[in-house]
């Protein structure tokens, strides 16, 4: 993928999609703390790291937030892996991260952005998110 990298500041903390200040353990670490990739391979993470807009949350140099747009940067992009430490849950961190995921230069003006959610609802909803329309039926292939 060949997406600009952008940074976010905010006091000590700093959303960046520059690919060089994304460790993949830590990343790994904490999406070993979801219920939907606490069984991710770390080459199967490097991959996807490499082909999506990667979003890495840093408090300082410590990493305490992720998420990934799977994208053409052009009509579509699919938001997962969207997750904060939970040492760091409740401090608007989530919210912080989703607004600098939807404020990527190179994510503007796309005709639709997809997520998935069990538990994050409401804070995406907080954003602009909304139910898709009821007659659309979500299917998936799962070799």
């Amino acid at each position: 993928m060949r997406d600009l990298p952008v940074e976010f500041r905010r006091d000590s903390l700093v959303v960046s999609t520059d690919r060089s200040r994304i460790d993949p353990d830590a990343v790994l670490a904490l999406l070993r703390t979801t219920f939907w990739a606490r069984d991710m391979r770390r080459d199967v993470l490097v991959r996807a790291i490499a082909n999506s807009v990667s979003f890495v949350l840093l408090d300082d140099s410590a990493l305490v937030g992720f998420g990934r747009a799977v994208t053409d940067l052009a009509t579509y992009a699919y938001w997962t892996d969207v997750v904060i430490a939970p040492s760091h849950r409740r401090r608007g961190l989530g919210r912080w991260l989703s607004e600098c995921m939807l404020a990527h230069p190179e994510l503007q003006g796309l005709r639709r952005v997809a997520l998935l959610t069990r538990e994050a609802a409401g804070l995406y909803a907080a954003i602009g998110f909304a139910t898709g329309p009821g007659e659309l039926i979500y299917m998936e292939l799962r070799p």
